[in-house]
């Protein structure tokens, strides 16, 4: 009967506690919503001619990103202030290309949504400026079901996307949002990493945006590691250049215990999102034993790559002749700074994300001859 009563003032005060958390949850969220509506209120009432004739400004506090809308129909310049300023966005609208031109020149924002059918200047000729005067804002065209073509014919001038009226509420947050995604992940991997030599004093560096290389540990250029064991066995996983790119890995295929294979074939696979990339075996032997413990702990391959993030250990076949394509030391440290500033300039040439994977596997981790190339 005792542990009856426990066991009922446990689950109580578990129910009270989900419930408070809830309630205090959406009081924030009331409060928050609140706050939006009285800038957004405010916002109408100042005057902002001194900038541009049409302009209307409604900014909130820590906003997800700063927006410029351009339409020359006030009821959808309208929609946008409601709907992304409650969305947490602050945004900026006018009625004129020439307008949102010059305001560019003047603010700093993350995206321009421009009306593709508008008079004295259309919204190719604003996708053109906007790329022209800021290339790191992001523009989005705003098509009707007629003009979709058009839209997308914008790309090629440096268009990110198009979002096609009439749109309810939810499916514009819904696009913005994404958008806004997309925007921070690639601002994310523009970010020019650091190369860090991991030494028993030094330890392995935390930052994301710093790639780890081990000190005795040989590399391979498909961008898996070697590490000779006492007694001869060569136990491989994935660098950290490779995890770090790849980001949130999902699941990993580990080859078969008795597996043979030669340097440069398939070994194993990681898998992000709906993406498979391949790695190769950075040498000729057979499978003697795999890392299990990454089907219930796949992060491993992520905070601790050389550690208990091994995919699996070789029996080396022809260690002699294959340890001189790896490489190890000051000459990793070199390799890994070239790797790192070809990234950098693949990540500012690709926008689509299917092609972002397609050319990052074939760039850095399909198998190389000798001379580095495919």
């Amino acid at each position: 009967m005792v542990a009856l009563i426990v066991i009922l003032c446990i689950v109580a005060f578990i129910t009270a506690d989900v419930l408070i958390r809830v309630i205090l949850q959406r009081l924030a969220e009331a409060k928050l919503r609140k706050e939006r509506q009285a800038a957004l209120e405010t916002g109408l009432r100042l005057d902002f001619a001194d900038e541009a004739k049409t302009l209307k400004r409604v900014e909130v506090t820590n906003p997800k990103a700063k927006i410029l809308a351009v339409d020359d129909e006030e009821v959808v310049l309208s929609s946008f202030r409601k709907i992304l300023v409650l969305a947490g966005y602050s945004i900026d609208t006018v009625e004129t290309g020439q307008e949102a031109l010059m305001l560019v020149q003047h603010h700093d924002y993350d995206f321009v949504f421009t009306d593709l059918k508008m008079p004295e200047m259309d919204g190719v000729e604003v996708v053109k400026g906007v790329k022209h005067l800021r290339p790191d804002i992001d523009v989005i065209v705003i098509t009707g079901y007629a003009t979709i073509e058009t839209a997308v014919e914008t790309m090629k001038y440096g268009a990110m996307d198009y979002v096609q009226k009439p749109f309810t509420e939810d499916e514009l947050v819904d696009f913005v949002n994404k958008t806004y995604i997309r925007r921070q992940d690639r601002l994310e991997r523009q970010i020019k990493p650091k190369i860090h030599l991991v030494t028993p004093t030094s330890g392995e560096s935390p930052d994301k945006h710093t790639f780890n290389v081990p000190a005795g540990i040989f590399i391979a250029p498909e961008h898996t590691w070697v590490s000779i064991q006492l007694n001869g066995m060569a136990r491989v996983g994935l660098d950290d250049f490779a995890q770090k790119i790849i980001g949130e890995i999902d699941d990993v295929k580990l080859p078969k215990i008795d597996q043979v294979v030669k340097k440069g074939e398939p070994l194993f696979t990681i898998k992000h999102l709906s993406n498979s990339i391949q790695f190769f075996a950075p040498i000729s032997g057979k499978v003697t034993a795999i890392n299990t413990e990454l089907i219930s702990d796949i992060d491993a391959i992520k905070y601790k790559p050389y550690a208990e993030g091994w995919i699996c250990n070789i029996e080396p076949e022809r260690l002699t002749e294959e340890l001189p394509s790896l490489k190890i030391g000051a000459d990793a440290l070199a390799w890994y700074q070239q790797e790192v500033d070809t990234y950098i300039d693949l990540v500012k040439k690709i926008s689509d994300p299917d092609a972002f994977w397609t050319t990052i596997s074939k760039m850095f981790f399909q198998p190389k001859t000798e001379s580095g190339k495919e």
